[in-house]
C-alpha cells in the first residue's frame, strides 16, 4: 500500500471513481450536490496513521444532498456507488464498524449537521451556542469540501467556521482562567505537600486539559476530541508549539519532581497572561501572576447580562 493520508486518498477516490459515475448517470443531481470528507474519523483532521487504519478507514467520501434530493435520489445513488470497485490504489474501500455508521456515502445535509449540533443550521443565539459541545463543532468543520454546487452545506459550514460569538468565547476564556488557576497554580502544590498523590495527579491533569483548551480559545479554533487536542494544539500559531513542549516535559517528569512541575505550571500560566494582555482581553497594568485574578476582568467584558452574571468558572 502507498503512504497517503486518508483525506488525500478520499479526494482522489472521488475524482477518479465517484465523480465520473455521478456526472454520467446523475447529471442533474450533480448540479445540486456537495461532496467531500468531513466529520468523524482521524483522517478528517489529517491525523490518521498506520494504527488508525484498523477500523473505519479506506477510500470513501461524503455526498451531501438536501432533503428533497435525498428522498428522491439517495437510495438509488447509494446503491449505484455500492456497485463500484471494492479496492482503490491498493486500499480496500471503507467498511463501517459497529459504531461507524452514517459517516460516509450519500447523506442528508440536515441530518448530518443535526447529528453534531442538535440542529440543522448554525446557532442563532448565545444560548444555543452554549449547548453544543466544542468537539462537535470541531468535527462539523474539519476535513475538506471537494465541491458544493448547491452551496447549502458550505454556507452552514462557513458560518460555523466563523467561530463562537465574542461573548461565548469570553465566557470560556474566563472559565479557563479560573480552572487553570485553581487546579494548577493553587491545588496541585497543596495536594503534593499533603502527600495526596491521587488528588495532585487529578489537579495536574485538570490543569493540562484546561491549558490546552485555553490555547485553542486564544487561537479562535475549536478544540477537538481529547485524543487529538495536543496534536492539533502543536500546530496553532499562538503559543501552540511552546505550550506543547512544556506540557510534554510536565507529563514526563516523575511524580516527585513537584518543584519543576510547579515551575512549568507557572510558566504556562504566565504565557497565557501575557497573551491575554496582548489581545486586550484584560488590562495590561494588572501586576498579578495568578490567573484567577484575570478571569473576573475577562468576564466583565461580556455584553450579555445573563451570561456575564454566571459564575466565572462556568462555561
Amino acid at each position: 500500500m502507498q503512504k497517503i493520508k486518508g483525506l488525500e486518498l478520499s479526494k482522489k477516490y472521488f475524482q477518479k471513481i465517484y465523480f465520473p459515475i455521478i456526472k454520467s448517470e446523475f447529471p442533474d443531481l450533480l448540479k445540486r450536490m456537495a461532496a467531500g470528507l468531513a466529520g468523524e474519523g482521524s483522517e478528517c483532521f489529517g491525523f490518521d496513521d498506520e494504527i488508525s487504519r484498523d477500523h473505519d478507514f479506506g477510500p470513501s467520501c461524503c455526498i451531501w444532498l438536501d432533503n428533497d434530493d435525498f428522498k428522491k435520489y439517495g437510495s438509488k445513488l447509494q446503491k449505484r456507488l455500492d456497485e463500484l470497485p471494492k479496492e482503490f490504489m491498493g486500499f480496500p474501500i471503507f467498511e463501517e464498524s459497529e459504531f461507524g455508521n452514517n459517516r460516509r456515502g450519500v447523506l442528508n445535509i440536515d441530518d448530518w449537521y443535526y447529528k453534531f449540533l442538535n440542529r440543522s443550521s448554525c446557532p442563532q443565539n448565545l444560548y444555543d451556542w452554549r449547548l453544543i459541545p466544542e468537539e462537535f463543532l470541531a468535527t462539523a468543520t474539519n476535513g475538506e469540501v471537494f465541491l458544493d454546487n448547491l452551496g447549502k452545506f458550505s454556507k452552514i459550514r462557513n458560518d460555523l467556521k466563523n467561530y463562537f460569538p465574542d461573548d461565548i468565547r469570553l465566557k470560556k476564556i474566563s472559565a479557563r482562567c479560573m480552572k487553570m488557576a485553581q487546579s494548577g497554580q493553587y491545588n496541585y502544590y497543596r495536594c503534593m505537600r499533603r502527600n495526596e498523590i491521587i488528588a495532585a495527579r487529578l489537579a495536574e491533569s485538570e490543569f493540562i486539559s484546561e491549558a490546552i483548551h485555553m490555547i485553542f480559545l486564544l487561537n479562535k479554533t475549536y478544540k477537538p476530541f481529547y485524543k487529538w487536542m495536543s496534536k492539533k494544539m502543536k500546530e496553532l500559531p499562538i503559543l501552540g508549539e511552546k505550550t506543547y513542549f512544556l506540557i510534554e516535559e510536565l507529563v514526563n517528569l516523575p511524580t516527585g519532581a513537584q518543584n519543576r512541575k510547579a515551575e512549568i505550571i507557572e510558566k504556562i500560566s504566565m504565557l497565557v497572561i501575557s497573551e491575554l494582555k496582548r489581545q486586550d482581553l484584560v488590562p495590561r497594568q494588572i501586576p498579578s501572576d495568578f490567573l484567577q485574578d484575570y478571569g473576573f476582568f475577562v468576564q466583565q467584558k461580556i455584553s450579555d447580562e445573563k451570561l456575564r452574571n454566571l459564575h466565572p468558572a462556568m462555561d
